[in-house]
């Protein structure tokens, strides 16, 4: 059976809500984030030598990285679903899997670096931090988060979903990065991502996955 390794407001969520999606036999056993540095504990690296969630177990199989862990499992366990069949879509599926983690979510990291640095920063050098701080966003990362989430928002008016007109692992993958943007207030002029959103909440699968895996601040 699978075990997933699954690390409260994390990207354990997405993989804990696909799994309820495909139906399969699966265990979870939970971790909690420090609650000064918010880092993962220790033990998860007696798991896997990264020490970070999502971490599935399969039989002899340990496999981190959400990308890999969605692909592993739609692959094995999906039965022919939550993957395209056309080569059209299947190519817009693979460009998402591959989109949210290496595009999308480095800005948005780098958001959250940069807040800390902001609020955190001793006060007598508090002025300079939030001076440098604010310049990093302007010129960088909120260019690049705007460009990103205008550019997503442009692709949902060609589909319903990512990868078509059928929900897919890559929406899976993708759903992250934008739950992220949310909480940050970044997708106040992006309505169809917005909807997007609300279709996938909506989602059976997606609400017992919540109950299963606990809080999920992220959506707070």
């Amino acid at each position: 059976m699978i075990t997933l390794h699954h690390l409260n407001n994390s990207r354990s969520q997405r993989i804990l809500w696909l799994m309820e999606e495909l139906g399969i036999p699966y265990e979870i056993k939970k971790y909690e984030r420090n609650h000064k540095t918010m880092l993962a504990p220790p033990e998860l690296k007696k798991v896997h030598p990264l020490g970070k969630s999502p971490v599935i177990t399969d039989g002899d199989h340990v496999l981190a990285e959400s990308g890999a862990i969605i692909e592993y499992l739609v692959n094995k366990y999906g039965s022919g679903k939550w993957k395209p069949t056309s080569e059209k879509d299947l190519i817009k599926y693979t460009y998402w899997l591959h989109f949210a983690e290496g595009s999308a979510m480095p800005p948005l990291l780098l958001s959250l670096i940069f807040s800390k640095i902001e609020t955190t920063a001793p006060f007598f050098i508090k002025p300079v931090a939030k001076a440098i701080a604010g310049q990093v966003r302007k010129l960088f990362i909120n260019p690049n988060i705007k460009n990103n989430f205008d550019f997503m928002e442009a692709e949902l008016s060609k589909s319903k979903w990512f990868a078509g007109e059928e929900i897919t692992a890559a929406d899976v993958q993708m759903s992250f990065p934008i739950e992220a943007a949310n909480s940050r207030k970044f997708l106040t002029h992006h309505p169809k991502l917005l909807a997007y959103l609300s279709s996938i909440h909506a989602r059976p699968a997606y609400k017992r996955a919540l109950e299963r895996g606990g809080e999920y601040e992220i959506l707070n």
